[in-house]
């Protein structure tokens, strides 16, 4: 049975109103009895009601995490940095997964309402603006992490994606690669078109032409669904030296299906990432990729989410934020001039 308040008061030999107060540390209790309680509650191992708590504070200390998929190594780096800042501060999470869809989103929605939640941060790339609008209702602030709408909240965090992939795109450039093309994620809205943006205006800025079949998407970023897109980019008549893919879960598919079909990396195809997951330098060749901040990404949402909750009134509510971070460029061995210009 777990050790209550009445009986640390009967070891201690006080009465419970004298426990309640020790605990909470009032100043109407002296020093020795107060050190005394806490002494026995030690001893006893007594642990606080987190929901006992909860009732008197009007607080869970649990904040809600809503995530695209459990398994993306991306998220899970974000996660770290989110459960770092909330651990510092006695927060706990509460996670989950909304599979893009809508079904879920709402049952989720529903369960943090229930588990009374003190904030959310939405790391999902798409979220229903209905769902958001449900958890404003509930008088729960919100986050929004790399959201494909994050103009649409009054607070968000973003990576700046065009910056990365004109990075990735003049590293292939400086390389010698004339013939570049883009592999993007169909499900991933505003994220994919940002970074076919920055690949656009970096081939626009070196007078370089993207051919129509230079461009392709597949639904979603799962490495059986690259399997089409080297399908597509080899079987052309004139195909690419080199790919700029929309993530690294994509670039290794690709790397993979190359490797298949004989295709040397970086030798005669050269591939670039994005987002520096863990398995990226861990590849044969490792990727070169776009290291986004991920872990300070995450760090930086929890901060923003724990203002938010420790505005007592509508004056010091912070106003809309939205901070835009930028990573770095990561040369790795999957890049290498093309067969053309090789000694």
């Amino acid at each position: 049975m777990p050790v209550t308040i009445k009986d640390i008061a009967k070891q201690a030999g006080v009465s419970h109103s004298t426990v309640s107060r020790a605990l909470r540390g009032s100043s109407l209790i002296s020093d020795d009895t107060t050190s005394l309680i806490k002494q026995t509650a030690s001893d006893l191992g007594y642990l606080p009601s987190a929901a006992a708590r909860s009732l008197k504070t009007n607080r869970s200390q649990a904040l809600g995490v809503i995530v695209s998929n459990i398994d993306d190594p991306y998220f899970s780096e974000i996660l770290q940095g989110i459960e770092e800042v909330a651990q510092s501060h006695s927060y706990s999470l509460f996670m989950a997964a909304s599979q893009r869809d809508s079904q879920r989103e709402q049952t989720i929605v529903q369960a943090m309402r229930e588990r009374r939640v003190d904030g959310v941060i939405i790391c999902s790339t798409a979220f229903s603006d209905e769902q958001s609008q449900q958890l404003s209702k509930y008088g729960i602030p919100i986050v929004v992490v790399n959201n494909q709408a994050a103009e649409d909240y009054r607070y968000s965090i973003y990576h700046d994606d065009v910056y990365g992939s004109r990075q990735l795109t003049r590293h292939l450039i400086q390389l010698g690669h004339r013939k570049i093309a883009y592999l993007g994620n169909s499900h991933s809205g505003r994220t994919t078109q940002d970074r076919l943006a920055g690949f656009r205006q970096e081939m626009e800025s070196a007078g370089l032409s993207i051919p129509a079949n230079f461009l392709y998407e597949i639904p979603g970023s799962e490495l059986q669904n690259t399997v089409s897109a080297v399908q597509h980019f080899l079987d052309s008549a004139d195909y690419p030296t080199a790919l700029v893919c929309f993530n690294d879960m994509m670039a290794i598919g690709v790397l993979k299906n190359l490797q298949q079909r004989g295709v040397r990396v970086p030798e005669e195809f050269s591939i670039t990432g994005f987002d520096n997951i863990v398995f990226s330098n861990y590849t044969n060749p490792p990727l070169t990729t776009f290291d986004q901040p991920k872990r300070f990404i995450g760090q930086k949402a929890a901060e923003l989410i724990l203002s938010l909750l420790a505005s007592t009134s509508a004056v010091n509510v912070p106003e809309q934020k939205i901070q835009i971070l930028r990573g770095n460029l990561l040369v790795r061995a999957s890049t290498a001039p093309p067969p053309s210009t090789i000694p």
